[in-house]
């Protein structure tokens, strides 16, 4: 297992049920711990790299209706 961390800016801040959502279906694709930023603006994530790649992290997140916008570096 290859753990990387991954940041996202949101484009809006996350409702209770979209954050719901994350926590549902967060080790089910590989991806682990997630952390919104206290002024809601950046979600980082730890992910699987042996499982996942960066691309499918953002696909999924978009599929779950989650605001995510530009990957941060």
């Amino acid at each position: 297992m290859t753990l990387v961390e991954i940041r996202f800016r949101l484009q809006a801040p996350l409702s209770s049920a979209q954050l719901k959502t994350l926590s549902d279906f967060s080790n089910t694709y590989g991806l682990r711990r997630f952390q919104v930023t206290e002024d809601g603006n950046v979600l980082q994530f730890e992910y699987d790299a042996s499982r996942l790649r960066q691309t499918q992290v953002a696909h999924v997140l978009r599929e779950a209706r989650i605001p995510v916008s530009e990957q941060l570096t």
